[in-house]
């Protein structure tokens, strides 16, 4: 396997990762939506369940630390691939997966 397939290996299990961690908070908190609405819908007092709704909010909080530790993650990968000399390997400002448009031809800016 060559460089471009492992680092484009890596990019993509770290991308699904960030996905991954993002997906968790957002089922989450819709965890926790769904214990306040189903209290209010049942016109149980806010004591009852109080308890789990904490834990609920909990494991949010380390599914928060978790993504903050994988964007981390990824800000280094990004500084040990500019310092082993390999460049910008994504385009900044592009969605992931989106190509760049191909153009023939010389373009030059002629004024700003």
């Amino acid at each position: 396997m060559d460089k471009a397939h492992v680092i484009a290996s890596l990019a993509g299990d770290l991308q699904a990762t960030e996905q991954s961690v993002d997906a968790a908070i957002a089922h989450a908190t819709t965890l926790v939506q769904s214990m306040i609405g189903g209290r209010t819908a049942l016109n149980v007092s806010p004591v009852v369940g109080a308890e789990s709704q904490a834990k609920a909010m909990e494991a949010i909080a380390a599914l928060a630390a978790a993504r903050q530790a994988v964007v981390a993650c990824h800000e280094e990968l990004a500084k040990d691939h500019r310092r082993m000399g390999w460049g910008v390997y994504a385009e900044a400002g592009m969605d992931k997966g989106q190509q760049r448009p191909t153009t023939t031809g010389e373009h030059r800016l002629r004024a700003v």
